[in-house]
């Protein structure tokens, strides 16, 4: 079987699968090749039936995992790569690829999982190893209530665990477990999840570099499932200290990343007019300030600031990218770290003033800073830290020198001028309300709206590390993928409904905005649905009734597939350039970014899933 893979020092390579002598690195300077297309597995998710079928992969990914490179985690790619591999030596089909992956990468990471405290662990537990019928637990302001029951096997992990000075997590999805990760409280995770949540743990959390050991449940049918219990105890209550850490990771940097908000917010950021308490939001000199500062600080995943953060360390040594994951001694010089922080301003600088020209509802589980605090407020706000953004980075000329912090300023200011270019050609398609959309209209916009964020925050972390010369080409063409590809996610996550943003699926579609879903169903409709279209996204009534008849024609069209495999195309360009960078850190960083930033997440679940016990996070504002 020939499969495209990187190797584990981040080459692109098209070959044979390799056999158990080659999965350690090649030497750092083997020149990177193009790699194929990434093979997708989201119907690979098949769980062997019988325990006597599961316990033999299992023990043979134990063995493979033994000659496997731990230098640093590896990509989805490679993960996938290796799981085609041990398939192709045990001769099993490829239904049960997903499986293997995960297998692989329990092994990948046990020792250095069983080498944490149990204070530092997570259990990760799903609502479905609940009975279905006749479960007598409560969701309370604690989670699922199951202590005292003893009805399912989800009250003896999570008594056991807590026993042993767990964290425990009863819920689903990677996002709020990489949050919990970042925070600081939790080094590693033993969860129990279905193959298709586990897929995206992979994008989130694996490649991040957390030490995870998964057990996988037997089915996705969310009902009554099974599992291999013990798998979970094999793990549970057992401590293996090792020496020193085996595998570097990008927990450091997305630590250093959540500390500059949490911790070093005020050396960073001074307050000028303002003391910290609330008193000052309604002070008519400081208000302006409290308010800035409280929505910079607040809400957001900070990926923008990780992302300069992470680059000037790819190419400065990469210290933090081999720092422990609780080593808070790790800090970069101060200008770095306030360039970083103009980064997000500017980013929450344009999500202030582009939820006022959307008229959006929600941002980060609130109400909107416009309708919180008023039109005219927010629009200073914004205005207010864009000023605060070029002065966070000017205050750098003596230590980055002046010729680095001009070109570090240039290239914000040049992705300012194409955000509003992105955001004034939105704003005119809607205002002249013609059906006229084509996909590589919305593809423009989106390069112009979503693509200058990541450029800025990638050149100002490498123009800050050295000369730039050698990425002045790849990073606008690096980030024009990776933000179209993004922007791509957001339309179809819009359709999920987005517990971070707007709460409310379908808002973007009936708020006749220039999707790329809208134009690709102009695109393949017939002149009757085209009809529909107009009249649904024209015409008023209820929404959830409009939303339904939007989705048919969206489903009729094949416009979801066909977004995905764009966002599948961006990936693959983006690594393609990415293939041809050095040193090896920023190739690694790129790969990362790629691997996280265009990773689809699952739907959000229908039931809770608020419970940390006894966690003492998150403030969601905060998050």
């Amino acid at each position: 079987m020939t499969i495209a893979s990187r190797d584990s020092n981040g080459n692109g390579q098209a070959s044979a699968v390799p056999d158990s002598h080659s999965r350690t690195a090649p030497p750092a300077a083997a020149k990177p090749v193009k790699k194929a297309k990434r093979r997708s597995t989201s119907h690979l998710k098949a769980v062997p039936e019988t325990l006597q079928e599961r316990e033999a992969l299992r023990d043979a990914a134990r063995v493979y995992a033994e000659n496997l490179d731990r230098s640093k985690p590896f990509t989805k790619s490679e993960l996938e790569a290796h799981g085609r591999q041990l398939l192709s030596e045990l001769g099993q089909p490829e239904k049960f690829l997903g499986f293997v992956m995960v297998l692989i990468g329990n092994f990948f990471w046990k020792r250095q999982f069983l080498a944490l405290p149990f204070e530092r662990r997570l259990l990760l537990l799903p609502h479905c190893l609940k009975h279905a019928e006749g479960c007598p637990a409560d969701y309370d302001e604690f989670g699922l209530d199951c202590e005292k029951c003893g009805a399912c096997s989800i009250a003896d992990y999570k008594v056991r665990a807590e026993q042993l000075g767990y964290k425990v997590l009863v819920a689903e999805g990677s996002p709020i477990v990489l949050k919990i990760i970042v925070s600081g409280h939790v080094d590693g995770i033993l969860g129990v999840a279905c193959l298709n949540v586990l897929e995206k743990a992979i994008d989130k959390v694996l490649i991040a570099g957390v030490p995870s050991y998964a057990v996988p449940l037997h089915s996705g049918d969310c009902k009554n499932t099974k599992l291999d219990e013990s798998w979970v105890w094999d793990c549970l209550d057992k401590y293996e200290p090792l020496p020193e850490p085996q595998t570097t990771g990008y927990v450091p940097l997305m630590r250093a990343s959540n500390r500059m908000f949490e911790q070093q917010f005020d050396e960073l950021v001074p307050q000028v007019r303002s003391t910290g308490g609330p008193e000052d939001f309604e002070s008519p000199l400081a208000a302006t300030e409290a308010i800035s500062y409280d929505w910079l600080k607040h809400g957001g995943k900070r990926l923008r600031p990780f992302i300069t953060l992470a680059a000037y360390d790819a190419v400065t040594g990469a210290e933090g990218l081999a720092a422990e994951m609780n080593d808070e001694s790790f800090v970069q010089p101060l200008a770095v770290r306030r360039a970083a922080v103009a980064i997000e301003a500017f980013h929450k600088a344009s999500l202030a003033h582009d939820d006022i020209e959307d008229d959006d509802l929600y941002r980060y589980g609130q109400e909107t800073l416009h309708r919180r605090h008023g039109i005219g407020t927010a629009i200073n706000v914004g205005d207010y830290l864009i000023g605060l953004g070029y002065r966070l980075v000017s205050r750098g000329t003596a230590e980055l020198g002046g010729d680095v912090v001009a070109d570090v300023l240039d290239s914000m200011a040049q992705a300012h001028l194409k955000l509003c270019d992105g955001q004034g050609a939105e704003m005119r398609w809607q205002e002249q309300g013609e059906l006229d959309l084509k996909p590589i209209d919305a593809l423009k916009i989106y390069a112009l709206k979503t693509s200058p964020a990541f450029e800025a925050a990638l050149f100002a972390g490498l123009r800050m590390g050295g000369p730039i010369d050698d990425y002045q080409e790849m990073i606008p063409a690096f980030c024009r993928h990776l933000g179209v590809g993004f922007q791509i996610l957001n339309d179809l996550k819009d359709w999920q409904g987005d517990e971070d943003n707007k709460l409310v699926a379908g808002q973007d579609a009936l708020s006749l905005r220039p999707t790329l879903l809208l134009a690709l169903a102009l695109e393949s409709s017939d002149d009757a649905q085209k009809r529909e279209l107009a009249e649904i996204l024209e015409g008023e009534g209820d929404e959830s009734f409009r939303l339904g008849r939007l989705r048919r024609i969206y489903d009729a069209c094949g416009v979801f597939e066909k977004a995905r495999a764009l966002v599948e195309k961006s990936r693959v360009r983006a690594e393609a350039l990415a293939d041809e960078v050095h040193p090896d850190g920023l190739r690694q960083l790129l790969y990362f970014m790629v691997d996280t930033i265009l990773a689809e997440e699952p739907a959000p679940p229908t039931i809770p899933t608020v419970v940390l016990d006894p966690l003492p996070i998150l403030n969601p504002a905060g998050a």
